[in-house]
């Protein structure tokens, strides 16, 4: 904007008085009024509220592929926004100009609706996810090995606890990747439905991680096993997912699988302290007493806690397209023992994930 007060305004001689008995003159040219355009800085607000107008208000019971699919919907949208605010807040990236040496990695928005255990929707959720595999080795990641917990440790954590009558606090840390810092350069694409109107061609320079990213998950694990040993835990030498803390008459044992925490102790007081020490360090939500961990339903009862993976299950059979099919009392007859043929299935890929799952599910039933 060019500030018109430096500026002397040249006094302009008067023109010469016109014949009062000529008419004025009429110009050949057509003038057509036009609406007022919105200023450039508003124009992306414009086009949010414009938009806004037309999208559905009513709650989708499935989740979208594609950005142009979940825009159409409130609820996804605000759950976009969500998402944004919260890599923005976090000073997750700055935008910088585009160089042709640079590896820029791509993204893309991730949908999904978090439902309870009882089948009804919880939220609607958008993750921002970067395209980690055309991350080149050696220029912006170099280690991505992180530990993943074992199920061998959650029945011991459970069976501890349960056998002693502690109670099972479940801890869930909001964007836990973004916690952690970027120790290489990484350059990725700005936000489908979020470029910044002014700088179009600016690329984002990360600072935090992102899902997505091939050292994102080391890096958390990283920041977060630093903070605990910093406090007093230790790292168990069988499983480094399973941190432990004793001071001689006190013991914690806390689970990490990714953003997922247990904790358990010996003292519901210093429980508690803990926690809102933990709450210091990171954003989380105390979910209280553990009901739902890694797709496992726990249920309290007079006798103890009951394991069981009736979700779970439902979600392979649909996903097999078998919910219609009859139950039976054992897996396979031995009467009827049928050769499998020797055709190969058309969908390898979909076979593999319904084994996998099924491998899963003898958490619960190891009979299978």
């Amino acid at each position: 904007m060019v500030d018109l007060s430096s500026y002397q305004l040249q006094q302009v001689s008067s023109l010469p008085p016109s014949s009062p008995t000529s008419p004025p003159a009429r110009s050949s040219h057509p003038m057509t009024l036009r609406p007022r355009q919105p200023k450039t800085a508003n124009l992306a607000a414009f086009a949010a509220a414009t938009s806004a107008s037309t999208r559905v208000l009513h709650s989708p019971s499935s989740k979208p592929f594609t950005f142009s699919d979940a825009d159409r919907y409130a609820v996804w949208h605000d759950a976009m926004c969500d998402e944004i605010a919260a890599l923005h807040s976090n000073r997750t990236w700055s935008l910088v100009p585009f160089h042709s040496s640079m590896n820029v990695v791509g993204n893309r928005w991730v949908y999904w609706i978090k439902r309870r255990v009882d089948g009804s929707i919880e939220r609607y959720k958008a993750r921002l996810v970067a395209r980690g595999f055309t991350q080149q080795e050696g220029i912006d990641y170099s280690k991505t090995f992180s530990p993943v917990i074992k199920q061998a440790t959650v029945r011991l954590v459970f069976s501890i606890a349960v056998s002693r009558n502690w109670k099972i606090h479940q801890l869930d840390i909001h964007n836990a990747f973004l916690n952690s810092v970027l120790t290489e350069e990484v350059y990725m694409k700005q936000p489908p439905g979020f470029v910044d109107s002014s700088l179009p061609s600016h690329v984002c320079r990360l600072h935090k991680t992102l899902y997505g990213l091939k050292q994102a998950l080391r890096a958390w694990y990283t920041r977060l096993s630093d903070f605990l040993l910093s406090i007093g835990f230790r790292a168990s030498k069988i499983d480094t997912s399973l941190f432990i803390l004793s001071d001689g008459t006190n013991i914690f044992y806390l689970l990490v699988y990714v953003d997922d925490i247990l904790l358990t102790s010996s003292n519901s007081a210093m429980l508690h302290h803990l926690i809102q020490l933990l709450s210091s360090e990171f954003k989380l939500r105390d979910l209280g007493d553990v009901h739902y961990f890694l797709g496992i339903e726990d249920q309290s009862t007079d006798m103890g806690l009951m394991l069981h993976q009736h979700k779970y299950i439902l979600d392979i059979l649909t996903r097999a397209g078998m919910t219609s099919c009859k139950s039976v009392d054992t897996l396979v007859s031995p009467s009827k023992v049928t050769l499998l043929s020797d055709h190969s299935f058309s969908d390898p890929t979909r076979f593999r994930q319904i084994v996998g799952a099924l491998q899963y599910l003898t958490f619960t039933r190891p009979d299978i």
